[in-house]
């Protein structure tokens, strides 16, 4: 999955096998989705549709 690096300003390609996916439970009850990676020690975050995170085949995050 494509990933932006803020600290170093490219776009970066993490493979399936390092991603992690979590949702995050807004005070209003609101969802919101999303794909974690790492890349030299920068963890990276992707926020995806809920159709994208349904379909992705990796490690949900416990505690989510």
């Amino acid at each position: 999955m494509e990933f932006y690096n803020v600290k170093t300003r490219q776009k970066v390609e993490i493979p399936d096998g390092d991603l992690r996916k979590n949702t995050l439970v807004q005070k209003n009850g609101r969802r919101t989705y999303l794909v974690t990676g790492e890349e030299n020690g920068t963890k990276l975050v992707r926020f995806v549709s809920k159709q994208q995170y349904d379909a992705l085949q990796v490690p949900e995050i416990e505690g989510s």
